[in-house]
């Protein structure tokens, strides 16, 4: 049997309940000649088949009833279904996705009486195998504009969406992401870390991620089975903090009905991660110091003494070492919880890791959101890597949240950055005036951050970068960059 479109010869041939354009261009503007449109009449001179298959991307048309009328080579391949089996069939037949109900292309085209585009989403193959494709869909109209069908243009990006997945795991640990040679390096020892059960005191500014860290350390452990209990020392005074650790017993102060237990019991068998413990009293820094060194503790009002299977992880963003020095944290106690240190660098430090940290957050929030944002313009991403942090990654975090309040789809452009990040200093970067606005550009800044970090030395940077010194000499020479005034390239 001949294939439908073409005659027992195999030249093109009429095509009964096919969609005819006289031009391909009718694809991109949506709109069609009605003596053209026959649905049920043989098509004349159709090489619609030929046309459509020349197309990279999948081409589906539909009708007003949601039947396909056309049905091109690359939807096969995406699909697994033959043309002669699509063509006549409702589109959720063939395409089976998660959005072929309310939030299908065309219906949502409909509804905005223009087009949809790039919606990532999977479909099912006749295998039964899922596809992440991306789609856009316009709608069909006759020559007095009234809509007769759609038109959906389907890419499969699962190759795409693997290496995605692949970037993204070799990047991130237990929820850390970065390429910053200083986090990898803290990569590696972690899982020695967390396999040993010594205290650990990870130091860091506020927002450079030290609750990830202590979580990483506590998921790799033997330990993982049992609670992770936090405490933020510096948000409770003294009276409460006792008793929120070590809890207490009925009848130790006036509103003490019965027995609470502490932090330490709720973490038992597990660990307790105590963060700001730079910012304890030396009375509290006494009883921590006897849990660390006997394992043991009281409860308030209590007679006898608890066993603590506990391990203990601190944080601070304070110098303890400082402290120590002016008498304001015990040395023993800072003995105890200094065993193995942990020191987490600012974001400025590791600017390498805004454009990835970017991404992460975009698709965390458009899955919290159930938005459709494709991530951030490239004037936007020029500020982000000017801009110091002073609140590190957890400000970028709350930067990204706030434009996904005011930013619905497509990209985040710089008026929807909070209004300090759209300071004149960003504002003259983003526009390319004198500072960042070629990728030329974004490598000058990127080498030379890296050569600022390393004192000018051009072996560390190189090895850093991941290339040799001969390229990296190159790439200085050619983009122009001069250590500063004091400073060699030689470091």
């Amino acid at each position: 049997m001949p294939r439908p479109g073409r005659d027992a010869g195999g030249r093109s041939a009429p095509i009964a309940g096919c969609l005819v354009w006289t031009a391909p261009e009718h694809i991109l503007d949506g709109t069609m000649a009605k003596d053209t449109h026959q649905h049920l009449m043989p098509a004349r001179d159709c090489r619609w088949d030929e046309i459509l298959d020349s197309v990279a991307d999948a081409v589906v048309t539909i009708d007003d009833q949601w039947r396909i009328t056309s049905f091109n080579r690359a939807a096969e391949e995406i699909t697994g279904v033959p043309r002669e089996e699509a063509i006549g069939s409702q589109c959720s037949e063939i395409l089976r996705s998660e959005v072929c109900d309310e939030q299908c292309p065309v219906r949502q085209a409909m509804a905005a009486e223009g087009e949809v585009s790039y919606r990532v989403k999977q479909i099912v193959n006749a295998d039964g195998a899922r596809v992440s494709v991306s789609i856009s869909a316009a709608l069909l109209r006759d020559d007095d504009g009234k809509v007769i069908g759609g038109v959906e243009i389907l890419r499969d990006i699962t190759a795409m969406e693997a290496l995605r997945k692949e970037l993204e795991q070799r990047y991130t640990f237990n929820d850390i992401i970065s390429h910053n040679h200083r986090m990898r390096e803290l990569f590696d020892i972690l899982p020695e870390v967390a396999a040993s059960d010594s205290t650990v005191l990870i130091q860091g500014e506020s927002g450079t991620g030290k609750e990830l860290v202590a979580r990483a350390i506590h998921n790799l452990s033997p330990r993982s089975a049992s609670p992770l209990v936090v405490v933020n020392c510096g948000a409770l005074p003294d009276t409460l903090l006792e008793a929120e650790l070590f809890g207490y017993k009925a009848g130790a102060f006036t509103d003490a009905k019965k027995d609470k237990p502490g932090r330490f019991a709720l973490a038992d068998g597990g660990t307790i991660f105590l963060d700001e413990i730079g910012d304890v009293s030396p009375a509290m820094q006494t009883r921590l110091l006897r849990v660390l060194q006997e394992k043991t503790y009281e409860p308030l009002g209590g007679v006898e003494s608890v066993k603590a299977d506990v391990r203990v992880i601190t944080a601070t963003n304070r110098d303890l070492g400082a402290l120590v020095a002016e008498d304001k944290f015990r040395q023993d106690l800072y003995y105890r919880i200094n065993v193995m240190q942990l020191s987490l660098p600012p974001l400025k430090d590791r600017k390498e890791d805004i454009p990835i940290l970017v991404d992460h957050f975009v698709a965390r929030f458009n899955r919290l959101q159930d938005k459709t944002v494709l991530g951030v313009a490239d004037s936007v991403l020029k500020c982000l890597m000017m801009y110091d942090w002073p609140g590190n990654i957890r400000e970028l975090e709350n930067s990204v949240e706030h434009a996904f309040i005011l930013c619905r789809t497509g990209l985040i452009e710089m008026r929807h950055l909070p209004l300090h990040l759209r300071s004149e200093l960003c504002e003259s970067y983003a526009g390319g005036s004198d500072g960042v606005s070629t990728l030329e550009d974004m490598e000058r800044l990127f080498i030379s951050e890296s050569l600022r970090r390393n004192e000018w030395n051009r072996r560390r940077t190189a090895e850093q970068l991941g290339i040799d010194r001969g390229t990296l000499r190159r790439k200085i020479k050619s983009l122009g960059i001069v250590p500063p005034p004091g400073e060699t390239d030689d470091g």
